[in-house]
């Protein structure tokens, strides 16, 4: 009993022991809100460099390569289409761009790949769908150089043909649904990464918020107990301190929540966007690809048909549509979007766009590219009625030209007007990236800076007072 008596008068029962334990409890509680808002700094500036260095690039690469097969493949049609008969009847002008492009998306495959594989070490699955991409890449290489020589010999092309179906069965059944693992993989990963750091921030939010009330506190019950014992209003010092950590407070909690804004800007408003515009790029150069072979390969026709028209529908999706009443129905369910944006009857890449609309300009630049994507859809039928009425030469022609008022005119435009749309929100990601990477240099090092400012007043203040019990 005399021992916790006397333990008692040393820490509480005197005066100068209840300086000192308040004194240590603002201590200490500085002292943790410190470490909080230095390891949510650090988590934040890491979750910041995944995001722009690594789990967006992934995504995207994976993305592109699923547009660049798509490319390659309707490329290689287009060059089998277009060279006649061992350059007999060659179309020159589509040849030559044909030929120039092939080689553009081979080596953009090839720069893919190798960012992709980069990317996946570590990740045994990814590593082995790379491995088996780039196996595949090889195989359908070969192919395709098979097909191409054979087509610059007399009489080659059914031969060429023959290569050709082969390469693009490859293709279908095991390029693109590995490339399209990745993008899901990637993208997976990617959600997986903001969900954490969203879900850090918001309880580094609630600790520092949770410090600073207790912190503030105990600054307060000290300055109650200063002025209530010593008979002075305030002291300058405590004061001081709590002005401090009043501001400290402040700045960390609207740090963390900013960061945590800057961070679902980055993801949910700008990158989804980016994510579904990628994928809408990619089918489109698939179901351009299928106008190509639909004209190249009269046995596999049906099937290029319903394939073109399965990839219309992923873009702009509409109900028990066909190729005779899809373009009227594109028309009626536009005009109808146009005179009230809340109806939305089409479903697909276009309407996740349309659903998270955004930014200044960006749903203007969506709604034209929707508006040229219904021109090109159109071009697709005359292209089918040409050859329906015994016309292949002008059919051929208006699919590969590049002159005004052609199919792939009209293509370029509808791309030109997805980057546009897409490009808006690549530059809204790094101004998210940006806008939350400041507040870490900004705001943060002041928040945490004051504390210890806060606890060197603190200890000033109270000098004198405990000066007056030696």
């Amino acid at each position: 009993m005399a021992a916790r008596a006397a333990l008692r008068r040393r820490y509480w029962a005197t005066v100068p022991a209840r300086l000192r334990l308040l004194r240590a409890a603002t201590v200490l509680l500085g002292a943790a809100m410190t470490v909080v808002l230095a390891v949510a700094g650090l988590a934040a500036g890491g979750a910041w460099d995944g995001v722009a260095d690594r789990d967006a690039p992934r995504t995207t690469s994976a993305a592109d390569l699923d547009l660049a097969l798509n490319d390659m493949d309707a490329q290689a049609a287009n060059i089998l289409l277009s060279s006649g008969n061992a350059s007999r009847g060659e179309l020159e002008t589509p040849h030559a761009k044909a030929v120039g492009n092939y080689a553009d998306a081979r080596r953009e495959i090839g720069h893919d790949l190798r960012t992709l594989s980069v990317a996946a070490q570590g990740d045994r699955a990814d590593e082995k769908t790379v491995e088996s991409l780039t196996d595949d890449f090889a195989e359908y290489q070969e192919l395709v150089g098979r097909a191409l020589e054979n087509d610059g010999r007399t009489g080659g092309k059914p031969d060429a043909l023959t290569d050709y179906r082969d390469a693009t069965d490859l293709l279908q059944n095991k390029l693109l649904p590995e490339s399209r693992t990745l993008v899901a993989s990637n993208n997976a990963g990617f959600n997986d990464q903001y969900s954490a750091a969203r879900s850090a921030l918001a309880a580094q939010l609630a600790a520092v918020l949770a410090l600073g009330l207790l912190l503030l506190g105990a600054l307060g019950v000290l300055q109650w107990y200063l002025s209530r014992r010593f008979h002075r209003v305030i002291n300058p010092g405590v004061l001081a301190a709590t002005l401090c950590t009043f501001v400290s407070v402040g700045l960390g909690c609207q740090v963390l929540a900013a960061s945590a804004e800057h961070l679902r800007g980055a993801r949910r408003d700008a990158f989804d966007s980016v994510v579904a515009l990628s994928r809408a790029r990619a089918i489109a150069y698939d179901a351009n690809a299928d106008e190509s072979r639909y004209l190249l390969d009269p046995q596999r026709r049906t099937r290029y048909e319903q394939s073109f028209l399965a990839k219309s529908q992923q873009l702009y999706g509409l109900k028990a549509a066909t190729l005779s009443t899809y373009d009227a129905d594109l028309a009626t369910t536009w005009k109808d979007y146009r005179a009230d944006h809340a109806d939305l009857r089409f479903t697909g890449e276009f309407r996740r766009e349309l659903d998270n609309v955004t930014f200044p300009g960006e749903r203007a630049a969506a709604e034209r590219t929707v508006e040229t994507y219904a021109v090109y859809e159109r071009d697709d039928r005359k292209i089918r009625s040409l050859l329906a009425a015994g016309k292949e030469r002008q059919a051929v022609e208006f699919c590969m030209g590049w002159e005004s008022g052609t199919s792939n005119a009209h293509f370029g435009a509808w791309m030109a007007a997805l980057d546009d749309v897409t490009d808006i929100n690549r530059a809204h990601f790094r101004s998210s990236v940006a806008a939350g990477r400041s507040e870490l240099t900004g705001p943060l090092p002041w928040a945490a800076g004051l504390l210890p400012a806060a606890m060197l007043l603190t200890g000033l203040g109270l000098r004198p007072r405990l000066a007056e019990f030696r």
